[in-house]
């Protein structure tokens, strides 16, 4: 569980910590942060009012500004730290209306909080906490969601020769623009085969599927990529941040997809060979633009053409939707492809281009 906590804080997703009370959660976070030498500001939810996130009105040079507390400005000038959310289920829905703005718009009061601080939270269960209350759902779709589990033969080993140190591949390791691209080509294919997945209304107060959500999954999964991390690691990540039920049919459905590398295929287009199956054709089409895009080069963008090219010929209604997203994003310099005046009479023949 360690391994998820640094992949999800390395990839800017904020995470929340559920577990009973004393099972280490706080000890891990501060861990964390020793390991990265990061400051590390703790806010307990419990006993703050909802004044400490919105800010305090004070009147300044004939205005009304809203004055951050003194924890939000260690922040704004630390450079990367950790922010740690504790508490969170002890906090009352009017806190958690407030916090929401932190996690959601990174604002506390009048300032906002630089990108290079990431947050994390925890709660215990309600019916463990003290005047528990529910999570909200906003504020947990704001989060990925990690059970904090208590092995006792780990913690006894910790107790005997000490607790291993955070795993910080994630943060030396960080995705490159290809892996990102194709994170987010991925997570876009499967939303297109199961588009009611995109948003589910909460049951519980863990994660759910929404756009945001999904957004998360393609950035944990870019990050995972990146370290190489295992397929249980991505498990408990997809399902923390989109919920049981959605995380198991994408985790399903990516294991059985099987798609050749975007960047192999770009070097080499000539080479490819289209999937017969729609959606790896879907998925593979939309990787290979995804990254051609990201790329912003003339040559990767004339090779991503010849990809299209080829596949218009088996497949002309997938490659339309990938050439309408290629064209509109032309790099400069590049001039108008050999491959798209191919790919033109096919496009014609099938009835997807007029005159």
């Amino acid at each position: 569980m360690g391994e998820a906590l640094s992949v999800a804080v390395a990839a800017g997703v904020p995470v929340l910590l559920w577990g009973s009370p004393g099972t280490g959660k706080t000890s891990a976070v501060v861990a964390l942060a020793e390991s990265l030498n990061w400051p590390l500001e703790v806010v307990i939810g419990s006993i703050r009012e909802p004044s400490d996130f919105a800010g305090l009105p004070v009147i300044s040079e004939g205005t009304v500004r809203l004055a951050p507390p003194a924890w939000a400005q260690r922040l704004v000038t630390a450079g990367h730290s950790l922010l740690f959310l504790d508490e969170l289920t002890t906090a009352p829905p009017a806190v958690q209306a407030a916090m929401l703005r932190v996690v959601l718009e990174r604002v506390v009061g009048d300032v906002r909080l630089p990108d290079k601080v990431h947050v994390v939270a925890a709660a215990n269960p309600p019916e463990e906490a003290a005047d528990g209350w529910e999570l909200a759902p906003p504020l947990a779709n704001r989060l990925v969601h990690l059970d904090w589990p208590v092995d006792g033969r780990q913690i006894a080993r910790g107790l005997a020769t000490g607790f291993p140190a955070p795993p910080l591949s994630a943060f030396e390791r960080p995705p490159t623009y290809e892996q990102t691209a194709a994170a987010r080509a991925t997570v876009a294919a499967f939303l297109e085969v199961r588009p009611e997945l995109v948003l589910q209304t909460p049951k519980g107060g863990q994660g759910w599927p929404s756009p945001r959500s999904w957004e998360s999954v393609a950035r944990l999964t870019a990050a995972c990529t990146a370290v190489g991390g295992s397929p249980d690691v991505l498990a408990v990540l997809v399902t923390g941040a989109v919920g049981e039920g959605a995380a198991l049919e994408f985790l399903s459905w990516v294991e059985h997809l099987d798609l050749p590398d975007p960047v192999a295929v770009l070097r080499d287009p000539d080479g490819f060979e289209l999937p017969r199956r729609g959606d790896r054709a879907f998925a593979v089409l939309t990787s290979v633009v995804a990254v051609a895009v990201a790329a912003g080069d003339a040559e990767v963008w004339d090779a991503a053409w010849k990809v299209i090219a080829k596949a218009a010929r088996t497949a002309p209604d997938v490659a339309t939707l990938a050439a309408r997203t290629l064209a509109r994003r032309r790099p400069a310099g590049a001039r108008i492809p050999t491959a798209l005046l191919e790919l033109t009479p096919i496009l014609r023949a099938a009835g997807l281009l007029h005159d």
